[in-house]
């Protein structure tokens, strides 16, 4: 059963009113109530809260099952002044497994296509001249976990990452995300994506794995213990052993994850491919992607259905594509871009979107709304985590895109930074 969400306002003096119940005070951090006790404590980590002027006495709640810790995501805000902070408590947490890199783009005013020569692309030698250069934080399991923390979940990255992790750590942190499992490296550097776009928004891409092939060494039971039950289990693309270890796990032990391959599948092979996606709640993949994944692992898409529960494809500006065995299509229309500026990020973004929907108890259409709108704020920015989602102007253009049923759906759930 998935446990519902609930909110408390806590005042002066620790005083606590929930759900419009009769008032008590929290004495020694702590508050037991009836045969369903709620108690509260201090949170523990420094890192549970938005660092937006939120001291660490924010309280956590524990309930519903013997070690289960639901960490909150705590919002200040001229709305919700320190006096009266507001704490919502969020279902269960999220894990997002995958690359933690910082991104090096750069951008290419002419077309890549005019300077190669089909015919001779086995002797490829170009160079092109770029007009800047972005560095910017970035890694799919990282993008996602941003993304996530800005709609006012709480994901935990499990990723690995060297020594120079430190800014980026306390970057996510800020933005509501849990790096207490991220594992680092003592030798080796964190990992780089090296990428130039041009004019058409095709791109070339280079990436330097590094800590990441560390990620092998990563159990996901003892982060489970520490946090609770996890709604999904996401495993984006990673170091490939790690990936495949992952998925073993999860598989062995009972939880729910998300397949989310991606750009592993350029190089993998079927053998590496189809225990990636095999029992997966949730396929992740764009329409190249798709054609990959049925080519590689000689499966058909009907076969590919049969081995997961919902296969979410990504179709660029016709919006995205949701397929289960049996049922019809449900297609969803993209959300019209003020600017294009990166695409970099976006399938992040919108993966974000779509799993925080999921977690708030929303169907598949409407979480695939909230992922195409989400992911519209990313390529309108050049970098992967630069955008700041305003509450007002989310829902605004949320009801702009879907109409005002999803702005009902989505509204009692949302916590952004802005209000």
């Amino acid at each position: 059963m998935r446990a519902a969400a609930s909110e408390t306002w806590i005042g002066p003096a620790g005083r606590c009113w929930n759900s419009g119940k009769s008032a008590s005070v929290v004495t020694s951090g702590s508050r037991t109530r009836g045969a369903g006790a709620w108690r509260f404590r201090p949170a523990a980590w420094q890192s549970q809260n938005i660092s937006c002027g939120v001291d660490a006495s924010s309280y956590a709640r524990r309930g519903c099952a013997p070690n289960w810790l639901m960490p909150p995501n705590v919002l200040a805000t001229p709305r919700y002044h320190q006096t009266s902070r507001r704490v919502v408590f969020g279902n269960m947490p999220l894990l997002i497994t995958g690359s933690i890199a910082t991104d090096h783009l750069m951008s290419f005013p002419g077309k890549f296509a005019d300077s190669l020569v089909v015919d001779q692309l086995d002797k490829l030698s170009v160079s092109f001249l770029v007009e800047d250069l972005e560095v910017r934080r970035g890694g799919c399991a990282a993008n996602i976990c941003f993304g996530l923390g800005n709609l006012g979940l709480r994901p935990v990255l499990v990723g690995a990452v060297g020594e120079d992790f430190v800014d980026y750590r306390s970057w996510l942190e800020r933005h509501n995300v849990d790096c207490d499992s991220v594992h680092v490296s003592p030798t080796r550097h964190t990992a780089r994506f090296v990428c130039t776009n041009d004019a058409s928004m095709a791109q070339i891409a280079s990436f330097y794995a590094g800590a990441m092939s560390e990620a092998r060494e990563i159990e996901l039971k003892p982060i489970i213990d520490r946090v609770g039950p996890s709604d999904y289990v996401l495993i984006g693309p990673n170091d490939p052993e790690g990936m495949l270890r992952h998925t073993d796990e999860c598989r062995q032990r009972g939880y729910k994850f998300v397949a989310d391959p991606s750009q592993q599948l350029a190089f993998g092979d079927g053998d590496l491919i189809r225990p990636l996606i095999d029992g997966a709640d949730i396929l992740f993949s764009n329409e190249y992607e798709a054609s990959l994944i049925t080519q590689k692992t000689g499966w058909s898409a009907d076969e590919v259905l049969s081995r997961v529960g919902t296969w979410v494809v990504t179709l660029g500006p016709a919006g995205v594509r949701i397929d289960r065995k049996g049922e019809e299509s449900i297609v969803v229309a993209a959300v019209p871009e003020i600017e294009k500026v990166e695409p970099t990020g976006v399938g992040d973004a919108f993966r974000a979107g779509f799993l925080a929907a999921l977690s708030w108890g929303l169907d598949a259409e409407r979480a695939a709304q909230l992922g195409c709108l989400l992911a519209v704020y990313v390529v309108e920015q050049v970098g992967t985590q630069e955008y700041t989602l305003s509450r007002a102007a989310f829902l605004k253009r949320l009801e702009d895109s879907y109409g005002p049923e999803a702005v009902k759906d989505v509204d009692p759930h949302l916590q952004t930074i802005r209000p």
